[in-house]
């Protein structure tokens, strides 16, 4: 199976570890391992130190699982599979459950894999694309209209990235009630689940909502959590679980037995763990609202839904990928072009999430004044 280049990866890799600021990343202030043995209670400071580093449960270690598990209203441990981060539970749901001729839908943009793969695989596939003279908000017609007999799965992504719009509760109703009439599989990337600006707004998971729901989630976003490589399927489908997990023994095997731990620790203290993380990005977003408004003529903004990620467009003539390059090269400041998305007109992701951002948006806004002012 060839697979094309990686475009959001591939642009990580170039710039991730050399540009000065970032100013784009999607997901919440890391935590030192210090900051997080500081929130152990006792039963997993004592997992922590009497730890022994050989092979772990393929599914996943039943303390870390049934953490998981509490995390949904209607999942219970055996419906929980732990993987590598969130890209090999969407490599693996993908390459056990699609087969050629299969029809998948995808809401566009989306996390390349969610596209690249099923093409790779052989299925048929249509993509419904958001647009931006909507604010990104999904067209159930164009939906409807999709489905067809062979129709296996729906991918979508919300809370959504690069535009941190979500969906309303009528039309993520009507995605199931569609789904279910055509007896297909919705898979859930939920990565940012619980960064919902007003988490009034927050939806129910698909795993909970959705008897043929798969709900994909990770330590990364939300909680900050990148290095652990810790993610999890949640499913009612216990045979669609028991596939998914027979295909994960062709790529990691098994989690690394630290990081089952530290994410054990993480979610029993998952509110100060949140909390600290929302703080952040609200104090964030406060200084990008006034950051636009003092640059309107420059660019436009759509206050997003969900952090830790808005997607301002350029107003210039410039094109954004020219502007984005000058920005890393003269101020190293790193922003994400629209193109790494595949998204025409000069958008661009912008990230608010981490503590040094009141930083990195000084430099952009230095760079503004003297080159575009």
């Amino acid at each position: 199976m060839k697979l094309p280049p990686f475009k959001l990866e591939e642009f990580w890799k170039r710039y991730e570890f050399s540009a000065s600021y970032l100013l784009c990343p999607s997901d919440a202030e890391s935590w030192s391992l210090k900051e997080l043995l500081s929130l152990a209670d006792t039963e997993s400071i004592d997992l922590w130190n009497t730890l022994q580093l050989g092979y772990t449960e393929s599914p996943g270690l039943p303390l870390l699982r049934k953490e998981i598990a509490k995390l949904y209203t209607h999942i219970e441990i055996d419906g929980i599979l732990t993987t590598a981060g969130a890209e090999e539970g969407i490599y693996c749901t993908l390459q056990s459950m699609i087969s050629p001729k299969d029809h998948v839908i995808a809401i566009s943009p989306c996390y390349q894999s969610l596209e690249t793969l099923p093409k790779a695989l052989g299925s048929e596939m249509t993509m419904i694309r958001l647009d931006p003279g909507q604010n990104w908000k999904l067209n159930i017609d164009e939906v409807k209209q999709a489905f067809r007999p062979s129709t296996k799965l729906l991918l979508i992504n919300c809370p959504h990235n690069p535009t941190g719009t979500l969906l309303d509760k009528k039309t993520f109703d009507d995605l199931i009630e569609l789904a279910r009439r055509h007896g297909c599989y919705i898979f859930a990337d939920e990565v940012y689940r619980g960064l919902e600006i007003d988490e009034s707004k927050r939806l129910p998971a698909i795993a909970d909502a959705y008897e043929r729901g798969i709900s994909l989630n990770v330590m990364t976003k939300a909680y900050g959590l990148a290095g652990l490589r810790i993610g999890w399927l949640a499913t009612r489908d216990p045979e669609v679980l028991q596939e998914i997990g027979s295909y994960k023994l062709y790529t990691s095997i098994c989690n690394s037995a630290p990081s089952e731990i530290l994410a054990l620790i993480a979610l029993r203290a998952k509110d100060k763990v949140l909390h600290r993380n929302r703080e952040i990005m609200f104090k964030n977003l406060d200084l990008l609202d006034r950051f636009f408004e003092r640059h309107r003529s420059t660019f436009s903004w759509e206050r997003p839904e969900s952090g830790p990620m808005g997607f301002p467009k350029l107003l210039l003539s410039t094109s954004i990928d020219e502007f984005s390059e000058m920005l890393v090269e003269r101020a190293g400041v790193l922003i994400m072009p629209a193109t790494v998305f595949d998204i025409p007109g000069n958008f661009f992701r912008i990230g608010f999430g981490r503590k040094n951002m009141p930083a990195a948006l000084d430099k952009f806004e230095e760079f503004l004044n003297a080159h575009f002012h």
